[in-house]
């Protein structure tokens, strides 16, 4: 297995030489962000559990397609074995994740619970643990880890993601200062209200409940434009740490005030 040399768009920053391994590629911020860093010039392993769709996007992109489960452990050792064998790589990027179910806590789902917290939180983790080897003998290894303000106040109804997405902010807290010594950069990019084709749907499981999230607000993020920012984080001289950005759209000024506008 190779990797594809791209080349860099003028006034972009060039990420030539550099290789990026991106979970939950398959669809919204995730493929956003593989196509983002493939148009600047990194090299880019997209990694998602939907083979059909990650083969459509290395067709689009040249990214090499990784069809893997980040919460398996055989799953997570195969593709590190393949990245290592294809020359390794220096950035880790954790878009993987999801919510599902808005309950309040009396009627909590237990297996919509244990589902984020597999995905956000271990799945993370399992991750982040196969590759700090590879990111710590680089000598400039970035992790970059995607929360969500649901990890930075809670709502009703979001308990479930709240508790999944605080544990991800708080482990990459942790991470940070327990790489630093091996010049590890770690970066959390916690996105708003952001419209996805899948998110909201997977959640709520109802086309017309996922509408309602976003109805009224003109303009919602898009996964275009957290994958701009995600793109910028990771390329910037590696002595750069933006620790934590806290992405929204203007018409939300914080998880509980979002302007809708009727009609």
């Amino acid at each position: 297995m190779t990797l594809a040399a791209h080349s860099t768009p003028s006034g972009q920053n060039s990420g030539q030489n550099k290789t990026a391994v991106v979970t939950g590629a398959s669809t919204g911020i995730g493929e956003a962000t593989v196509k983002a860093l493939v148009s600047t010039g990194w090299n880019v392993f997209a990694v998602a559990r939907r083979a059909d769709r990650l083969e459509a996007l290395e067709a689009a992109t040249g990214a090499v397609a990784f069809p893997a489960d980040i919460t398996d452990d055989d799953d997570v050792a195969a593709l590190l074995g393949a990245v290592t064998e294809a020359g390794g790589a220096d950035t880790l990027i954790n878009i993987a994740g999801g919510a599902r179910g808005a309950d309040t806590i009396a009627n909590a789902d237990t297996e919509d619970w244990d589902w984020m917290y597999q995905v956000n939180v271990l799945g993370t983790m399992k991750i982040t643990r196969a590759f700090l080897p590879m990111l710590r003998a680089n000598g400039e290894g970035t992790v970059l880890n995607l929360t969500s303000t649901a990890g930075l106040s809670a709502y009703e109804g979001g308990a479930g993601y709240n508790a999944a997405k605080f544990a991800q902010h708080a482990m990459t807290n942790a991470l940070r200062l327990e790489e630093v010594g091996n010049n590890v950069r770690v970066i959390e990019v916690a996105p708003g209200l952001v419209y996805t084709e899948e998110f909201a749907l997977n959640r709520l499981g109802d086309k017309d409940a996922a509408a309602k999230v976003y109805a009224g607000v003109e303009k919602p993020l898009t996964a275009e434009d957290v994958a701009d920012v995600v793109k910028y984080a990771v390329s910037l001289p590696h002595h750069v740490n933006l620790d934590q950005i806290v992405v929204r759209p203007v018409a939300q000024a914080a998880n509980h005030k979002l302007v809708r506008k009727e009609g």
